[in-house]
């Protein structure tokens, strides 16, 4: 074999992963967005039963294809608090047992050597999805042919991948350096590096099998680099869990045990099987009588052995597991930062949009309480004229202002990934509801301004008139959690309830004006004070205006 066979070989490999790594990233990126709502019904039915958590993880993972992309949903997730981490911890298990999938579907792809291989048919469908995908218009169609794709493709990098390994084959000094690396922990070492740099447990299956196969290793050496891909598949869940808070990072914490375990688990039993029979068994002698001329199968039946064998043994010792988390990972001292930041969002996010949409909604929902909370504070400053509270009231502002800046340009990234019609119709209306909650904010700056003039001009507001700006607050907290509930249930009841109480402001507005007219031709209000409260009035009702405006926007987003 010439220099130039084997820079052709090489190139080959590497055409072939990366096909294989887009067609991963495809099927799951139109997978995930063809079932996102399934998906998240599906993770909100996790409870305490933990065999239920293992069957959701397995099941999701074997949906989406992508046990690093239900690993970061679940991080989002707990990051939220939607989820506890022993909850979390079961989704894992299933999410490593989920991920088998591909090995088996490898397995098959690589079996059938008789008239046209399994390879090639399952390689035609790439070509099947392109078409539907350029010449449909429908939205779910486009999934469809996107998912077709990306499967067919799994195969063509599959294909290029083994014959590339074939020619490598074919090098008996390649043959010998392989053989050569017999270490058990090198070899899992070295399948741990080869997944953390690619990223993708899958792709490193698939080369171990097709190198098993095309006979450049035995099939111990396979399952070895099988163990470290396990553990390298961790690196996903890790680079998410960096950048958010202290529970996302006990998350990937606990991936990164169960899978230790997992390995240690197996390694022990491989030396005490080894020591027991003085070498005759092994790992690799017991799948080859088990599935006996399919060498295929015998490392994805190992990988789907490896995964629900470890578990077994974790889901007994989940407590355990997040103790051990939470004491690596320490809680880390309440510091108030004096920036403004984001509580639920960060860019790795961006590569599981499915939990970026539900984060972006935390975001919004978490926006609107502040803007609200900042209206009561103005509406406490210009009652008792007391500014003890003024630096939180500015601090507040000044969040909801760099709020504003950063969740539109966040929707914006986010919109330019595969998402289902309903996600996409949300983000649409992401822009304007920020924009409303950040007007609540510039309203409630007004009422303090007219505190201060109140403050100078060393006049108050009567006790009737302090009586009727309470009844207004009170009608905009309710507005405020009635908003709330139609926006975060998608509930059209809420909604009813919401208008129902905006009118009532509305007609309090006018009640307001009308008395405080009243009041000043009797004189019980002073003519200074008069100005600032029918302003106040307006600005409480226009307050009101845009938290409906939020509520509203539950109509377009209905099925």
């Amino acid at each position: 074999m010439n220099l130039l066979a084997i820079i052709t070989a090489v190139l080959t490999l590497l055409a072939g992963i990366g096909v294989f790594l887009i067609a991963c990233t495809m099927m799951s990126s139109n997978l995930e967005s063809a079932s996102s709502k399934r998906l998240k019904r599906l993770f909100a039915k996790t409870g305490d039963n933990k065999w239920l958590g293992v069957a959701i993880g397995t099941v999701g993972t074997a949906a989406i294809q992508s046990s690093g992309a239900v690993t970061v949903m679940v991080i989002g997730f707990v990051n939220v608090g939607i989820m506890s981490l022993a909850q979390a911890a079961t989704i894992i298990y299933g999410a490593n047992i989920g991920t088998t999938v591909t090995a088996q579907l490898v397995a098959l792809g690589l079996s059938g050597s008789n008239s046209i291989s399994t390879t090639l048919i399952f390689s035609a469908l790439a070509g099947i999805g392109a078409f539907i995908m350029l010449f449909t218009k429908s939205d779910a169609w486009k999934l469809a042919g996107g998912v077709l794709t990306g499967f067919g493709m799994l195969f063509v990098g599959l294909s290029m991948m083994s014959n590339a390994m074939d020619e490598f084959a074919a090098l008996h000094s390649v043959k010998l350096f392989l053989a050569s690396i017999r270490n058990p922990l090198l070899l899992v070492l070295l399948g741990t590096i080869i997944t953390a740099i690619i990223q993708s447990s899958s792709v490193m299956t698939s080369i171990a099998i097709t190198m098993v196969v095309t006979g450049l290793i035995a099939l111990d050496q396979g399952i070895y680099l099988t163990m470290g891909s396990n553990i390298g598949s961790c690196v996903v869940a890790i680079i998410a869990g960096m950048t958010s808070g202290v529970a996302a990072k006990r998350t990937a914490m606990i991936h990164l045990l169960f899978n230790v375990l997992g390995v240690v688990l197996f390694l022990c039993a491989a030396l005490t099987l080894s020591l027991v029979t003085a070498g005759v068994w092994s790992f690799g002698t017991i799948f080859e009588r088990l599935f006996p001329a399919a060498p295929q199968l015998q490392l994805a039946m190992f990988h789907t052995v490896f995964n629900v064998t470890t578990m077994l043994v974790a889901l007994p010792l989940t407590n355990a597991l997040v103790n051990l988390a939470c004491r690596i990972i320490k809680d880390q001292p309440k510091t108030e930062t004096d920036q403004p930041h984001l509580y639920f969002l960060d860019e790795q996010m961006l590569r599981t949009p499915v939990v970026a949409v539900r984060q972006l909604k935390a975001e919004i929902e978490h926006m609107a309480e502040m803007a609200v909370t900042n209206f009561s504070r103005s509406i406490h400053i210009v009652k008792t004229l007391d500014t003890g509270e003024l630096d939180i009231f500015n601090k507040t502002e000044e969040e909801l202002n760099f709020l504003n800046r950063e969740l539109v340009q966040y929707a914006v990234k986010l919109s330019d990934n595969q998402l289902n019609r309903f996600d996409h119709q949300y983000l649409a209306s992401t822009i304007r509801t920020v924009s409303d909650l950040e007007r609540i904010g510039d309203y409630a700056t007004n009422i303090v301004e007219y505190a201060e003039s109140l403050q100078q001009n060393d006049v108050r507001f009567s006790d009737y008139a302090i009586k009727e700006i309470e009844q207004m607050e009170s009608l905009v907290v309710s507005l405020y959690e009635a908003t709330m509930q139609a926006y975060h249930k998608m509930d059209m009841e809420a909604l009813g309830r919401a208008n129902q109480i905006e009118d009532e402001i509305d007609r309090l507005t006018d009640e307001m004006e009308r008395n405080h007219i009243q009041r000043l031709s009797l004189g019980i209000c002073e003519p200074q004070a008069g100005t600032e409260y029918i302003s106040l009035a307006q600005n409480s009702e226009r307050v009101a205006d845009h938290l409906i405006n939020v509520a509203k926007t539950i109509r377009q987003l209905q099925p």
